[in-house]
């Protein structure tokens, strides 16, 4: 199964859970395990408040009071990509967060619960935050019997 969405969102706070919620609700009707989906939308929830906490600018097509995330589900994959138009990070790593930050740890929960991530600059300049994992399903048989 192959499913592709996007979306390009204002940067206000209310536009996270929406976010979160239209993921869950894609990652349910595949059938994806809920463990695995609640997992990678706290990873996304951590980006777009990123994004709009930090995504000011007017660069790469976005303007400065947008975001856009962007979500490919295919085959046993799920890859999920968070640009704004922000400044960026000044390499594929995310800067490292002293432990008792009040701010970055968000970028490292990301990290932990993903099987790749990747902090950059897109093409056209602003951050963009991309990361994936490997899918688990839910026991059919469950559902057979439900």
């Amino acid at each position: 199964m192959s499913i592709w969405w996007s979306l390009h969102l204002r940067r206000e706070a209310a536009s996270v859970p929406l976010a979160r919620r239209l993921f869950l609700g894609t990652m349910e009707t595949a059938g994806v395990d809920p463990d695995v989906s609640y997992e990678l939308s706290v990873a996304l929830t951590e980006a777009c408040a990123n994004a709009v906490e930090h995504g000011g600018g007017a660069v790469g097509g976005l303007g400065s009071e947008a975001y856009r995330v962007t979500a490919f589900l295919d085959g046993e994959t799920c890859r999920i990509e968070v640009a704004d138009a922000g400044p960026g990070f000044p390499g594929a790593q995310a800067p490292a967060a002293r432990p008792d930050a009040e701010h970055g740890r968000g970028l490292r929960l990301i990290e932990e619960l993903s099987d790749h991530v990747h902090f950059g600059r897109s093409g056209r300049g602003g951050a963009v935050v991309s990361f994936g994992r490997i899918l688990k399903w839910k026991d059919t048989r469950s559902l057979l019997l439900a």
